[in-house]
């Protein structure tokens, strides 16, 4: 049986409830579209949140040792030119050493020769010097977040005149040319040795960059499933409360205007 109260007005009260929930569900619907973002407090969807934010620090991990391992690639491009620019010095002390250990070549052309063969020993030198590669050192660079296995390294030789075994070299002699010729010979492998080493990491770095640059990807989208909004959804969503917004709004126009009904039974 319907009652008639000017006390209480239930139907204004159920109507006031419903829009108070609606008025959350718009401002959600609201949010999620301007920001583009499902998840834009910790309330949304708090279990979520946790989890995409353990994405999202990976993704930064793997973003800065992209960064570390183009710089360690850059440092051994580095290393790479100036042995690849050894080894055609070590092609002009074979072409040197060659000329003095023929018996055709006279004392005062081996004492020229052995002069141009000391300047380019020391040329050698300089440059190892520059490129970094005077003393033999371990390589180590860190491109993703596994801590174990995190890290890309080796080592590289030394590269100079005494580590290839040619710092003693002497062409005022046919003996000692021939001897140089020898040696170089030695040295042409130890620089070959050196160059793999270089490529070698080389090429691991490249390889590391391409997973983690997949892996970079695989993340984001991980992420973003849980943290983008769905734009189609909420679209849906703002037309549906904005609807009910204006029902609502309506619905309690309509449930204030019984209470003046009911007064105008006390005016009979």
């Amino acid at each position: 049986m319907a009652s008639f109260s000017v006390v209480t007005n239930v139907a204004a009260n159920n109507a006031q409830a419903n829009l108070y929930a609606t008025n959350i569900g718009l401002r959600t619907a609201l949010t999620r579209v301007s920001s583009g973002f499902r998840i834009n407090n910790s309330g949304d969807d708090a279990a979520g949140l946790a989890v995409a934010n353990g994405y999202r620090s990976t993704v930064a991990v793997l973003n800065q040792g992209v960064r570390n391992a183009n710089d360690g690639l850059s440092d051994l491009q580095i290393k790479d030119g100036a042995l690849d620019n050894i080894s055609k010095l070590l092609d002009r002390l074979s072409t040197l050493a060659t000329q003095a250990a023929s018996g055709q070549t006279t004392s005062t052309s081996r004492t020229t020769l052995d002069a141009e063969f000391d300047d380019v020993l020391n040329e050698i030198n300089r440059e190892s010097n520059v490129a970094n590669l005077a003393t033999a050192q371990g390589f180590s660079v860190f491109v993703s977040n596994n801590s174990t296995n995190g890290k890309v390294g080796g080592s590289i030789s030394a590269v100079t005149t005494t580590a290839l075994g040619i710092s003693t070299g002497d062409l005022t002699s046919q003996s000692g040319a021939q001897t140089a010729v020898s040696s170089i010979a030695s040295a042409v492998t130890s620089l070959g040795t050196v160059q793999g080493q270089v490529g070698q990491l080389q090429n691991r770095l490249s390889y590391a960059i391409s997973l983690a640059q997949s892996q970079i990807v695989n993340n984001k989208a991980a992420d973003s499933r849980i943290r983008d909004a769905n734009i189609a959804e909420e679209s849906a969503n703002l037309t549906r409360f904005s609807i009910l917004n204006q029902s609502g709004i309506a619905a309690l126009a309509q449930a204030n205007g019984q209470t003046s009904a009911v007064l105008s039974l006390l005016r009979a």
